[in-house]
C-alpha cells in the first residue's frame, strides 16, 4: 500500500493496479472529459496512467470543469472506487477540485483521424495520446529488464563516443559532421570501442543511440535508433548465441509479467510471451536461401537477407529463430570467417516472427592480427584508418563475440505496432529529417 503521508498527490498507476483505497488527491492533465445529463466525466493523466473521474452538477465548481479545455492542469481529490465500467476498472467521486492552469481553447489534436505527416509535425503533442503513452512506459520498462539481466550476470555498462573517425558497418551508412576543420561521423555501433574496452573491464553492454544514413523507407527503419549492445571476451558464436536466448527470453517475461496490461491494450496475449524459452530454432543462411528459393522467392547464394527476404521467412516460425553463417560478403569486415567454410562467417541474426523480421545482429570477431588485416583490404578500406582495431589484435588478443539489439524493431514487434516509428517519442526519418 502507498503511504498517504508521504506521498499526498498519489501516482494514477498504484491506483489502477487496485493498492490505494478511500480518499485520496491527484494531479495531472486533462486527457478529455463528457457530459452525461447531470454528471460529468474527466479522464486525467498524470504520466503513469490514466483515470476517470466523475462529479455531480451539485458540486460548485461544476459549470468551471465542465467548460475547462482539454490539456489544462488540475488537482483532484476525492474517493476511490472500484467501477467494471470504468477505463482501468476504478474511478474516483470526485470532492474537490483546483484548476492549476488553463490551456487554450484550440487544441489541434481532436477525437477524430489524423494522418500520420500531422501526427509527426504534431509529435510534441501526440506523444500525451494514450496509445503513445502505453508505448513510452512500456519503453521505459524495456530498458529496466533489460539492464536487470545484465547487471545480475556481470556485465558492467560501458560509454562509447557517439563522434567516431572510421565506419564500423559500412561507408555508405554514415552521417559525416564537420569537426574543427575535419569530418568525423556519427556512431552506427559502440562496437570497435567496446572490443577495446572488454581488456578492461571484461564483459559489457551500452544502451545508446546509433546512427545510419539508410535511404530505407520501411516500416522498421529509423535513421537514429537505440541500440543494446553487448560485447563479451572469452566468447565464440555459440556463446553469445547462449546469452542472446537468456537475455530476451527474461525479458520477454518479466515484461509478460510486469506490462500485461499493455500488451493487452496492444491485442498481444501476455501468455505468448511467456512460452518464449531457450533454446531458440536456428537455420543457417544457407537453408534459409533455400527455403526461399523453394516458395519461389528470387534470392542468389550470397545475397544479404532484405527486409522482404526476412518476412517471407519469419511467417513460418511461431517464435523469434536464429539465422546463422551469413556469407562474408553480407557481413561487415570484423566477422570471422567460419574455418570450416571460410565463404561464411561466425555470424548470427535473430529474426521476430510475423514479418518483423531482424532485431538483433551479432557473432564472433576476428581475433588474429594478420586475418583481421587481411579482411580490411579485401574490403577495400585503409588500414591506417583501423591501426588503433588492429593493435588490439597485438597485445592481449582474444577470442570474442558480441550482438546489438534494435531497441524499437524489439518494442515494434512485442506492440504488434504498425511502423516502428511509434516505438520512439521523436522519429528520425528519411522523409522527417529534423523535427518537427
Amino acid at each position: 500500500m502507498i503511504d498517504l503521508i508521504s506521498a499526498e498527490f498519489v501516482p494514477i498507476e498504484e491506483i489502477l493496479k487496485g493498492k490505494i483505497k478511500g480518499k485520496i488527491k491527484i494531479r495531472g492533465w486533462l486527457h478529455h472529459r463528457r457530459r452525461l445529463g447531470k454528471i460529468l466525466f474527466l479522464l486525467i493523466r498524470d504520466g503513469t496512467g490514466i483515470i476517470q473521474c466523475t462529479l455531480t452538477k451539485d458540486k460548485e465548481f461544476f459549470e468551471e470543469l465542465d467548460k475547462l479545455p482539454v490539456e489544462s492542469t488540475l488537482e483532484i481529490e476525492g474517493e476511490v472506487r472500484k467501477d467494471k465500467r470504468a477505463p482501468g476498472g476504478y474511478e474516483i467521486k470526485v470532492e474537490k477540485a483546483k484548476v492549476i492552469t488553463k490551456a487554450e481553447m484550440d487544441y489541434p489534436i481532436a477525437k477524430k483521424y489524423h494522418g500520420p505527416d500531422f501526427l509527426l509535425t504534431h509529435r510534441h503533442l501526440w506523444i500525451r495520446s494514450e496509445k503513445m503513452q502505453k508505448i513510452l512506459i512500456f519503453r521505459s520498462e524495456v530498458f529496466r529488464v533489460a539492464r536487470e539481466w545484465l547487471e545480475s550476470h556481470g556485465y558492467k555498462e560501458f560509454h562509447a563516443p557517439i563522434f567516431t573517425a572510421s565506419a564500423c558497418e559500412g561507408g555508405a551508412t554514415l552521417f559525416p559532421v564537420k569537426y574543427f576543420g575535419d569530418t568525423v561521423y556519427l556512431t552506427q555501433s559502440w562496437q570497435l570501442y567496446a572490443e577495446a574496452a572488454i581488456a578492461s573491464l571484461g564483459k559489457i553492454y551500452t544502451i545508446a543511440p546509433s546512427f545510419r544514413a539508410e535511404k530505407s523507407r520501411t516500416r522498421r527503419h529509423l535513421t537514429e535508433y537505440w541500440h543494446l549492445e553487448v560485447e563479451q571476451p572469452f566468447c565464440d558464436l555459440e556463446c553469445i548465441i547462449k546469452v542472446i536466448e537468456e537475455l530476451i527470453s527474461y525479458m520477454c517475461q518479466e515484461l509478460a509479467k510486469r506490462k500485461a496490461d499493455i500488451l493487452e491494450y496492444f491485442g498481444r496475449d501476455p501468455k505468448y510471451f511467456l512460452k518464449i524459452k531457450p533454446p531458440f530454432k536456428r537455420i543457417t543462411y544457407t537453408e534459409a536461401v533455400k527455403i526461399l528459393q523453394k516458395d519461389g522467392i528470387k534470392i542468389e547464394w550470397g545475397e544479404d537477407l532484405t527486409w522482404t527476404h526476412e518476412k517471407a521467412l519469419t511467417l513460418k516460425f511461431e517464435y523469434p529463430f536464429f539465422v546463422t553463417h551469413y556469407p562474408k560478403k553480407a557481413k561487415a569486415f570484423y566477422h570471422k570467417p567460419d574455418p570450416k567454410d571460410p565463404r561464411v562467417t561466425l555470424s548470427v541474426d535473430l529474426l521476430a516472427p510475423e514479418g518483423y523480421g531482424e532485431i538483433i545482429g551479432g557473432g564472433e570477431r576476428i581475433s588474429d592480427y594478420q586475418e583481421l588485416l587481411k579482411r580490411i583490404k579485401e574490403e577495400g578500406l585503409k588500414p591506417e584508418d583501423y591501426k588503433w582495431y588492429l593493435e588490439l589484435r597485438k597485445w592481449g588478443t582474444v577470442q570474442h563475440a558480441g550482438f546489438g539489439l534494435g531497441i524499437e524493431r524489439f518494442i515494434a514487434w512485442m506492440l504488434k505496432l504498425e511502423h516502428i516509428r511509434d516505438a520512439i517519442a521523436f522519429p528520425r526519418l528519411v522523409r522527417r529529417k529534423v523535427y518537427p
